[in-house]
């Protein structure tokens, strides 16, 4: 029978269960070509409104991992393991995460995104750095992984390739927070990636793609459950997102931060935490360590030591960037023509931080996409943002702005400035707000 992919849509826009083969048809289809990048916008707004089931889920996460090719990282002599963060602003901890855990001994294969609505993506990040090959090719993917012990790229032509372009028409179609759409496109590329195990950084709050704890307590059961249902041992920490993580928002700006944090020279508290919990998870879940105790002792000597810090400089130099990048970082970042801090209007506790706000602002400035084919614009963004809870008075920057000109200067600080808001007291987050077990 001749396959239909309006029938799929049809089928999905009208609340139907989809049998297995409809969906890999689909998916399939999709990736040959035959089913166009219109009717995959009509399928991800049917899914956004109607849903998936588990099993759906499970179907459209392995149906894209399927679509091109999985790695296999068995000549390794050690595990094989990834994080994956749902996005966030200030969110670069991957940054720092793969090298940490390379210096103990786990490769770190990181299939990485570009940025998504409001959110930074890593690869947008690490095109900061010149030379450095975010789509290099599967062999010197593998290289890198060997040799450095990690690395951070974006997903090649034959890995996962109907994620990688569903992932662009979901950015401009308003169907991001679709929970069953980002759990089968994260999944998908670490599935094809070839892990062994793989820890999620679910993120809430008001920078989140889930604002509610609810709904990143949902999506990061579903993470769990798909992943630890396709074979592909899995845990989730849910993370605070009602404030930037790092002080820094922008992709050059968020690369200077984590050389600063792997160099010890400037670390973010709440960065660090999150950082080292999630090594920690990872370490522990590949038996690198008995208890989340010793996992944490250990990943954080590997920080402190600088052995992370010699694990990064070795994947950018095999991936193309240049050798002493840590060390000459002045040299190879090319500073915006507009640098300057940024005031508030009010005064007082910072009380409420709209993250979602910082984030596009980040956006407006250049830093990140409104269509698919938009550049970035690597120099752009904000660093010294401040937290909840910070005092502040006329003469206090609550950030400080880095723009390519006047005009879209004056939008973004206008931006910030109504994404901040000032009281009396800050409430409190918990910055770990949950840990999901993959029994669970």
């Amino acid at each position: 029978m001749v396959f239909l992919p309006q029938e799929v849509i049809l089928k999905k826009r009208n609340g139907e269960k989809l049998p297995k083969d409809d969906i890999a048809r689909f998916i399939a289809g999709f990736a040959e070509g035959t089913v166009s990048h219109a009717q995959a916008a009509a399928f991800a707004m049917a899914v956004y409104f109607r849903d998936m089931s588990m099993d759906e889920r499970v179907a459209l996460t392995l149906a894209m991992r399927d679509s091109g090719t999985v790695l296999d990282w068995s000549d390794l002599d050690g595990p094989v393991a990834d994080k994956h963060s749902t996005g966030g602003v200030g969110d670069n901890v991957s940054l720092m995460l793969a090298p940490i855990l390379a210096a103990v001994g786990i490769y770190v294969p990181m299939i990485s995104g570009r940025g998504l609505g409001h959110t930074g993506g890593t690869l947008d990040k690490f095109d900061s750095i010149p030379g450095y090959q975010t789509q290099p090719d599967n062999a010197l993917f593998r290289t890198a992984v060997k040799q450095a012990g990690c690395a951070v790229i974006g997903q090649t032509a034959d890995l996962a390739p109907a994620d990688k372009t569903l992932y662009a028409i979901r950015d401009v179609t308003g169907t991001v927070e679709s929970i069953s759409l980002i759990t089968a496109s994260i999944l998908s590329k670490k599935l094809a990636a070839g892990l062994g195990a793989l820890i999620l950084d679910v993120k809430t709050g008001s920078g989140a793609f889930m604002p509610t704890l609810e709904a990143s307590r949902d999506l990061a059961k579903s993470l769990v459950s798909v992943a630890n249902g396709a074979g592909l041992k899995t845990g989730a920490l849910i993370t605070d997102m009602n404030e930037p993580l790092a002080s820094a928002a922008g992709n050059g700006l968020e690369i200077r931060n984590a050389v600063d944090f792997l160099a010890g020279t400037h670390q973010d508290p709440r960065l660090k935490e999150v950082t080292l919990a999630l090594c920690a998870e990872i370490a522990m879940m590949t038996g690198m360590a008995e208890s989340i105790g010793a996992a944490r002792i250990k990943v954080e000597q590997a920080l402190d030591s600088g052995q992370a810090l010699e694990q990064f400089s070795k994947m950018v130099m095999v991936l193309g960037g240049p050798f002493d990048f840590a060390e000459r970082i002045d040299g190879y970042l090319t500073p915006a023509p507009i640098i300057r801090d940024v005031f508030a209007e009010g005064q007082g506790t910072v009380a409420e931080i709209d993250t979602r706000g910082v984030g596009m602002a980040v956006v407006a400035l250049g830093g990140g996409r409104t269509t698919p084919t938009d550049r970035i614009d690597h120099r752009v963004g904000f660093d010294r943002l401040l937290g909840l809870g910070a005092v502040v008075d006329p003469k206090t920057p609550i950030a400080r702005i880095h723009a390519r000109d006047e005009a879209s200067a004056v939008d973004a600080e206008n931006r910030l400035r109504a994404a901040y808001r000032f009281g009396h007291s800050a409430p409190e987050f918990p910055l770990i707000a949950d840990r999901i077990t993959p029994t669970e």
